[in-house]
Order: structure tokens, then C-alpha cells, then sequence
């Protein structure tokens, strides 16, 4: 991703995890790449953050 940052000019802020970095991440359920590929579409988002805030948090049912 350092790349992709670098290319617009955002390397100071995003492209590598470092502290006071922006970070986009997805929390799953369980480890994808642990997993049978067929079972791939019941692999659950319990979150996502964008920029360092949560911006999806799945309820508990």
C-alpha cells in the first residue's frame, strides 16, 4: 500500500502502519485465508473503520 500512497502523495499519512497513520480496516469473524475457499461467503464483518474511526459495528443478535 506504500506505493499507492506514495503515487498521490499521501506517504505522510497512509501507505504504512506506523503510529498516527490513517488505517482502514474490516474485523472479520475468522481468518480467511485459515479457511475451505467455499467458505469464503459465510465469513461475517463484525466491523469496519475508516480513517481510525468505527464506521460500521455489527449488532449482537
Amino acid at each position: 500500500t506504500f506505493n499507492g500512497a506514495y503515487q498521490y502523495g499521501e506517504e505522510a499519512d497512509k501507505g504504512t502502519l506506523e503510529v498516527g497513520k490513517l488505517a482502514d480496516m474490516a474485523v472479520l469473524d475468522r481468518d480467511p485465508l485459515a479457511i475451505d475457499p467455499a467458505d469464503l461467503r459465510d465469513v461475517t464483518v463484525l466491523a469496519t473503520v475508516k480513517e481510525g474511526a468505527v464506521v460500521y459495528e455489527r449488532d449482537e443478535a
